[in-house]
This record gives structure tokens, C-alpha cells and sequence, in this order.
């Protein structure tokens, strides 16, 4: 892989200086067909969060409530684009199984659902240019998973792209076909990110269940960093 940055832009931090985006970084993986372990895990964490949580409290759980907050902020109506933490939780307490899709993406699931956190994977094999989460200007493209339709973010809107193409919108709501974790993917980072109030020690210990659980079911070599304020910006080399 050429030397491709990852940064989050400082107008992320000036709205939010305390949010944290823990990455973790696999490379020589083997993504599967999701093992019978690993499905059975999940399996256990709908089971725990049905039994931690209902429809009716889960918008006042602290780590669901800061995303509508955060989002409602930036002017997403939360009811109108959830938080994908939010979405996979409602769909799991209307007692809908998720649907095993491969190892890294249900791994992803697995911690999203175990942490009420969003956490979700992007295949780093294509990179050809640097990545970002930052403000949209409006030109960008984007092509939703499940679509083949072009839309463009609004202006402003908190987008993450490799140079102009969009790959996830509105920040940790919808996902693009670029870059998706397929079975022929040998290189990841994992996004965990985080609002107050979960703290830095948390995302660090999460990113470590994450790193554990891919060399577990893929193996490969791993690291993983923290963007932050403080830190804004690192290299995905492997």
C-alpha cells in the first residue's frame, strides 16, 4: 500500500473537541464466510442488549442520546437519519437477527451492539488517496450501498471520503459501496467512534477487543491508533 493519510479535519474537533475515533488497522487478513463461533457470538450480544435496553428507553441511553444530540446539532434530524449505532440497535430490539454477512463486518457488529457504539470497517486494498472525515463542499460523490444512484452531501455536511468520493455520509449514518469489507479483502481499518461521555481508556480497550477478535477469525497483522483533537492525523501504512 503507497503512504495514504488519514485525518479528521479540525472543524470536526471545533464543533466537537472531545470526540474520539479509535482505528484499528489489519492488514493480511482472511475474511470469510462468518464462522458458527463468531455468529453465535453475535447472536448473544442481540440477546444482551435486548435484555439491557427496549424501544421505549433506548433513545435515553447516554451513548445513543449524545449521537441525536450531536447530530441534532449539525441539523440531521435524528428520526429522520439515525445514527447507525441507533438504527442497528432498533432493529436488533424489534427482534430482527442481524444477517451474517462476513467475519470483519460482523465483527463490526458484534462490538457496535456489545459497546452501543458506531463501528464499522472500509477495505483499504484500493486506496489511491488520502482519507478524511471532514466538512463536505457539495461536489463530492457518493453512491449508496444497495443503489446506483449519484447523490451529492450538502455543503458543510460531516462526510468521510477518499479525496472526492464519498464513503460514508453525514458522519456515521449511511454507507457507500466504495470500500466495502468484501470476502476478497486483505486489508481494514475499523472506525469506533466516540462521544462524551466514553473516554479515551474505553476506545483503547475497545480497539484492543476489535484486534483480537481479527486475529482470532482472520489473522493478519495489526495496530491500532486514536484520532483526536491532539492528534489529527495518521499514516495507513502496513
Amino acid at each position: 500500500m503507497k503512504q495514504i493519510n488519514y485525518t479528521v479535519h479540525q472543524d470536526v474537533f471545533s464543533h466537537f473537541p472531545f470526540f474520539l475515533r479509535g482505528v484499528v488497522l489489519a492488514y493480511d487478513v482472511t475474511n470469510s464466510a462468518t464462522p458458527a463461533e463468531l455468529a453465535a457470538m453475535l447472536r448473544a450480544e442481540e440477546q444482551a442488549l435486548r435484555g439491557r435496553l427496549s424501544l421505549e428507553t433506548l433513545t435515553e441511553h447516554p451513548r445513543i442520546k449524545a449521537w441525536r444530540e450531536a447530530f441534532r446539532s449539525l441539523g440531521y434530524k435524528p428520526s429522520e437519519y439515525r445514527p447507525s449505532i441507533e438504527a442497528l440497535a432498533r432493529r436488533v430490539l424489534r427482534n430482527d437477527p442481524l444477517p451474517a454477512i462476513n467475519t470483519l463486518v460482523d465483527i463490526g457488529n458484534l462490538i457496535s451492539l456489545r459497546h452501543l457504539l458506531p463501528a464499522g470497517g472500509h477495505a483499504v486494498d484500493q486506496l489511491t488517496q488520502d482519507i478524511a472525515l471532514r466538512p463536505a463542499d457539495g461536489t463530492e460523490d457518493f453512491v449508496a450501498l444497495g443503489s446506483d444512484e449519484l447523490e451529492h452531501p450538502q455543503p458543510g455536511e460531516i462526510i468521510f471520503v477518499e479525496d472526492r468520493v464519498v464513503l460514508t455520509r453525514r458522519w456515521v449514518w449511511r454507507q457507500s459501496r466504495h470500500t466495502l469489507t468484501l470476502p476478497e479483502t486483505r486489508a481494514v481499518e475499523v472506525n469506533i467512534d466516540a462521544l462524551p461521555p466514553v473516554s479515551v481508556e474505553e476506545v483503547e480497550g475497545i480497539c484492543q477487543e476489535v484486534m483480537d477478535l481479527i486475529q482470532r477469525f482472520c489473522g493478519g497483522r495489526l495496530r491500532y491508533e486514536i484520532l483526536s483533537a491532539q492528534k489529527q492525523t495518521i499514516n495507513l501504512a502496513g
